[in-house]
């Protein structure tokens, strides 16, 4: 049998191109595996390793020449550190893409793969071209079409890392000659556009409103009759500290992992999966960045570029990778899409418990659930808008801001294989860091309720309800949302309203539990992302918002409602 390949034989290539080049599609056809970790728009945010045989492969982040990202440092950072590269441009802005990128590499090894050669017309022309840069620059140049790779091109790139070639030259006399636009369509229409743009990031949301919490009904009632014999169990028979971790009922509501393990899975699981994959559909198709295009003018007063607005939706399915995502935004829009996703995307356990709660009000007052639902995904955007408006820094909002400008790519049907690719990553990361801190706040809050603190720090505020127009009992659901978003249920309990009250006191609730603090396991994440005093500052700041604007909406929707 032969012998694994010892350190010194395994031959290390990085793969290093700007942004939405097919990079990791690259990597994924070379090896054979997904590539990526949260890719929106192309964006690796994490340096990944692959093998192949004998070759690791290092797929970075798409550099941003104009740009201060930092997933754009974390490349730059990976180029310095190995010498054989493989630069990927892109075939339809060759030119341009050559003169941004050949400076960063010189002195390094390697060769040119040249992606979407499917978009050039084919002929003597076209490889004659690809013959004079090759030339020039003393390097191979390797036309592909990176979600097919041929058997040559395999060949033609193995030799290549094999024995790479210097780069030496910053800048090429030779030029391609081309520069291949896609055709515009209704998203590129000055008025139409933005409409649809909007239309199609909402497709998401009304998806998991109506696909996957339609799942979680299906499959509640029957976790529940496998998870309740437990449950009783445990409580009668079991010894009092692991009663304590594994259920800490509290009358109606249990606060363990037995209680709420299997529900996070229940209702968050097939919210995050449909979010990811329908977001996998429109990266992988392209569309996504079309969208961005569409909406740039729109955001760009609330200090957010349009490639931005996808990671604030991307937190309606799970606010963990969404805030990591932010990675590839520009340090004058990452506070503000932090923000933005930290106050106003309704995450995947937030969402469910909030038409939990509004369609027990409906049925309890007469009130339309559907009424209510949309007038609190109204109240909830426009009051995120107003405060990204007061709150995002003047560069971010600035119409010079060349940094936030996105590009209109071409489209193309996503094959299973990139969908998957896409879409993977945020599911590994809602299960491998989202799920460790949820069972670490679950056992933390389970002891906090054991002791009691959980029920004194409502006592304490039930006062506070007061001046919201709220029932003091609401305060228990509005602290335990600040540790996690599954709180709100409170206000719905035995599949019912908890306690007495009108559609405006119960839209209050839901946003007040919802928008005051995120989660700790968002907040953990913002800390871990910022710094933990950039993030006590977002937190004060978020608090004092949420107040104000439910103040505006307990005492104003009186009138409404």
């Amino acid at each position: 049998m032969k012998a694994a390949a010892t350190a010194s034989e395994i031959r290390t290539t990085l793969i290093v191109g700007k942004e939405s080049v097919g990079k990791s599609q690259l990597v994924s056809s070379l090896t054979g595996r997904s590539a990526g970790e949260t890719n929106f728009r192309g964006s690796t945010v994490v340096v990944q390793r692959y093998r192949s045989g004998n070759t690791e492969y290092i797929d970075t982040p798409g550099i941003l020449r104009s740009s201060d990202t930092e997933t754009t440092r974390l490349a730059l950072n990976a180029l310095s550190a190995n010498e054989v590269v493989l630069l990927v441009v892109q075939a339809t802005s060759l030119d341009q893409d050559l003169s941004d990128m050949l400076p960063l590499v010189v002195g390094k090894r390697g060769a040119v793969i040249v992606t979407y050669w499917d978009k050039v017309q084919p002929g003597e022309a076209a490889q004659e071209a690809m013959e004079r840069l090759a030339t020039d620059a003393g390097l191979e140049f390797i036309p592909v079409d990176a979600r097919r790779l041929t058997d040559r091109n395999r060949d033609e790139i193995a030799k290549a890392t094999s024995n790479p070639s210097p780069f030496q030259k910053a800048s090429l006399s030779a030029r391609a000659g081309w520069r291949i636009e896609p055709n515009p369509g209704w998203l590129e229409h000055r008025v139409v556009g933005p409409l649809v743009a909007i239309l199609l990031l909402f497709l998401p949301a009304l998806a998991t409103i109506y696909g996957a919490n339609a799942v979680a009904d299906l499959l509640h009632p029957i976790v529940a009759s496998w998870f309740e014999p437990v449950i009783a169990t445990v409580n009668d028979t079991w010894p009092s500290w692991l009663r304590i971790v594994l259920t800490a009922q509290q009358g109606e509501f249990g606060y363990g992992l037995l209680n709420m393990g299997p529900f996070l899975l229940v209702w968050a699981l097939p919210t995050v999966l449909m979010f990811a994959l329908i977001l996998g559909a429109y990266k992988a198709s392209g569309l996504i960045e079309r969208i961005n295009v569409a909406l740039h003018p729109l955001m760009r007063p609330f200090g957010l570029s349009g490639r931005d607005v996808v990671r604030v939706m991307m937190g309606f399915g799970c606010n963990v990778p969404a805030v990591i995502s932010t990675r590839s935004c520009s340090s004058c829009s990452r506070g503000p899409a932090i923000s933005a996703i930290a106050f106003g995307s309704a995450c995947s356990y937030q969402l469910p418990a909030t038409l939990a709660v509004l369609s027990a009000t409906a049925a309890a007052t007469g009130t339309s659930a559907v009424l209510l639902t949309w007038l609190f995904l109204a109240y909830l955007l426009g009051t995120t808008l107003i405060y990204l408006r007061l709150t995002s820094g003047s560069q971010a909002r600035s119409s010079l801001n060349v940094l936030m400008t996105p590009s209109r790519p071409f489209m193309q049907w996503p094959t299973p294989s990139a969908l998957w690719r896409e879409a993977s990553g945020t599911v590994r990361q809602f299960l491998l860091q989202a799920m460790p801190v949820f069972v670490a706040i679950c056992i933390a809050a389970s002891l906090l309720a054991h002791a009691g603190v959980l029920d004194w720090a409502s006592r304490i505020l039930g006062p506070v309800m007061g001046v919201f127009d709220l029932p003091a009992q609401s305060s228990l659901a509005v602290v335990l949302a600040s540790v996690r978003k599954d709180g709100i249920f409170l206000l719905a309990a035995d599949d019912g309203a908890a306690f007495p009250m009108t559609a405006a006191q119960s839209l209050t609730a839901v946003y007040l539990a919802g928008v005051l603090l995120p989660c700790l396991v968002t907040a953990m994440t913002i800390g871990r992302e910022t710094g933990w005093k950039a993030t006590s500052k977002l937190l004060a700041r978020q608090a004092g918002f949420a107040t104000l604007f439910a103040l505006v909406l307990a005492w104003g929707g009186r009138w409404l409602l």
